[in-house]
């Protein structure tokens, strides 16, 4: 494997493997018991500033004035049933840490430690752990409520780890990074009635398969090539038996976008194909659209700093900014939307994917992690000599 991240990583490492307990793999989707932990270590060394019950930043003061800069950290579960029988296999069935957010909380508990018992900055750094990422729009709550204002944050930095990346690499790209997600529902009415007689009825399986297909021509035919969206259909549900006609069928799906036109342009005609493939039919269809996530899109300068402070850990050839968009999404661009920042992603090696019952977070990655945001925060605020 890689070696170790060369400075301090050694004490960072120890600190982690003490703070990251990893019995507590089964927190609750919110994050809420390990939120607790949090805050009784925090305010064993009084450091700690409650934002609210579950919205928490904890402040660590270096030496002399400065800015303030968030480093953040999600940390809820999923509600996932998890397949490997491990040691710090989660204790809640349906509940595990199939996305390594655990592994996240960790690194930023070992890189608070390490700033807070070294100092070797100027301002202050806000140490945020982020309940409810998992679509539960945590980081935009936290926003609205006030955090980065009340810490007077000037800039804010994220990661997440990625299976398939190298331990010991580390990629970003300015500019967006991970797309808006938006979800749909489409109910498609008709006439159900005896499936041996589809004439004395109005199919809305039929429809919603022509709706399917109507979909998936908005991209390929109405988006411009150079730019990129994703519709997806992901469920349909209808019927109840092989010789009954419903009388409606729901689908669901999501979309993603970089562009806020196409984004806007793809909510209207998933309104307009579905109503006029259903009309067509002499069936009825209603959509509901849902805007979610916005697009996380790193600015330049802090995304220059991500990068320095990356290949002063990992080495020049272990670092890429220059990394193509994710078509994922991610509740840090909230965050991102207030103020100026960066998230990169962190490699976890060859491992089961994001949200597979599989997945487990690789132990080997964290230094890593811990050490990027020591480093960063040390970079971005020099002590003056």
């Amino acid at each position: 494997g890689a070696d170790l991240p060369p400075e301090n990583s050694e004490a960072i490492y120890r600190r982690m493997q003490t703070e990251r307990e990893r019995e507590a793999k089964e927190l609750r989707a919110q994050g809420y018991e390990l939120g607790q932990r949090i805050r009784a270590s925090a305010d064993r060394e009084r450091r700690v500033i409650i934002a609210e019950a579950q919205k928490k930043a904890q402040i660590i003061r270096g030496q002399g004035e400065g800015p303030v800069i968030g480093l953040r950290a999600d940390m809820d579960a999923l509600p996932i049933e998890e397949a490997r029988d491990l040691p710090h296999k989660s204790k809640n069935p349906g509940k595990m840490h199939a996305c390594g957010h655990d592994g996240h909380t960790t690194m930023l508990l070992g890189a608070a430690r390490y700033l807070a018992e070294t100092r070797n900055f100027a301002g202050a750094v806000a140490v945020i752990f982020q309940p409810a990422e998992e679509g539960g729009g945590g980081g935009n709550e936290m926003v609205k409520d006030g955090m980065m204002d009340r810490f007077d944050i000037a800039q804010v930095y994220g990661l997440h780890n990625w299976p398939g990346l190298d331990v010991g690499r580390i990629e970003m790209n300015p500019g967006p990074t991970m797309a808006a997600a938006d979800t749909f529902e489409i109910v498609v009415y008709g006439k159900g009635g005896h499936a041996a007689y589809p004439g004395r009825c109005i199919d809305p399986i039929l429809i919603a398969c022509q709706i399917v297909q109507g979909l998936q021509s908005l991209v390929s035919r109405n988006v411009d090539p150079g730019d990129t969206a994703v519709v997806t259909v992901g469920k349909i549900e209808g019927g109840t038996a092989s010789n009954i006609i419903p009388d409606a069928v729901t689908m669901i799906g999501t979309v993603r976008t970089f562009n806020k036109d196409t984004r806007q342009f793809l909510a209207r005609r998933i309104d307009e194909v579905a109503t006029g493939l259903a009309a067509a039919q002499g069936g009825r269809a209603e959509v509901a659209y849902e805007f979610g996530y916005p697009v996380t899109v790193n600015e330049a300068a802090a995304t220059d700093l991500a990068a320095q402070a990356a290949r002063d850990i990992c080495g020049d050839t272990h670092v890429n900014a220059d990394r193509s968009p994710e078509m994922g999404a991610e509740d840090f661009s909230y965050m991102l939307n207030t103020r100026p920042g960066a998230y990169i992603f962190l490699g976890q090696g060859d491992s089961a994917g994001l949200h597979h019952p599989e997945y487990d977070f690789n132990d080997d990655a964290a230094p890593w992690g811990a050490s990027w945001y020591a480093r960063l925060v040390e970079m971005a605020q020099p002590v003056a000599r």
